[in-house]
């Protein structure tokens, strides 16, 4: 997407609705010039126009509430902006998860907030950061992790009861989203690889069946 696919207003602007890319919930409503657009896909952190202060405003420069892109889509008409993101925090600033009012904060919105956790780990690479060692190490440290994890996870749940069990698991489940957030993997990839082994097992079942019937 760049600047001459958008349909401006007479002031420049084309309306921007930022939604959960995890949860599917819709965030909050703001607007992007064509400035703010090329800072949100130079940078992967949303933009927008401040019609209030007439200038490019990152959102949560101040507060640290950044929103994480993970896709941009225009409507039918090019004249307003789907934005996909995980966000660093609740994007309203009322302190709630969105500016539509409360919302339940679910295990899927827990889980975007820690996506966009692992981005900021693996851009910034803090000193001291267990998870940032993992994304300096490369592919080979990450793997290793997740070798080890497994293993844990298995015993654990072979003969370590329930309790530990668990506790590896959300380990186990950690390390993968460490991996996949070095892939820079989206959830709508996600979604499709799981659609299409179920699509896969169906056709294998229904050509069993008609074999059967044969």
């Amino acid at each position: 997407m760049n600047d001459a696919s958008v349909q401006w207003d007479e002031r420049g602007l084309v309306p921007a609705i930022v939604q959960d890319a995890a949860t599917g919930a819709v965030l909050m409503l703001a607007y992007m010039d064509g400035e703010a657009l090329e800072a949100t896909i130079r940078t992967r952190e949303v933009h927008f126009h401040s019609r209030s202060r007439g200038r490019l405003w990152r959102k949560g420069e101040t507060s640290g509430n950044v929103l994480h892109l993970v896709d941009l889509d225009l409507d039918c008409d090019a004249d307003a902006l789907l934005v996909r993101v995980h966000p660093a925090g609740p994007a309203c600033h009322t302190g709630e998860v969105t500016c539509f009012g409360p919302a339940e904060d679910t295990l899927a919105a827990f889980l975007s907030r820690l996506a966009a956790l692992l981005r900021e780990r693996k851009r910034d690479l803090p000193e001291g950061s267990f998870t940032a060692e993992l994304f300096r190490g490369g592919a080979s440290a990450i793997a290793a992790k997740l070798r080890e994890e497994a293993d844990e996870a298995a015993a654990a749940y072979t003969g370590e009861g329930r309790e530990r069990a668990l506790a590896e698991l959300t380990d186990l489940l950690y390390v993968a989203l460490v991996l996949a957030t070095d892939l820079d993997v989206t959830p709508g990839e996600v979604r499709a690889s799981l659609e299409a082994k179920r699509a896969a097992v169906g056709a294998r079942r229904a050509g069993r069946a008609a074999r059967g019937g044969s």
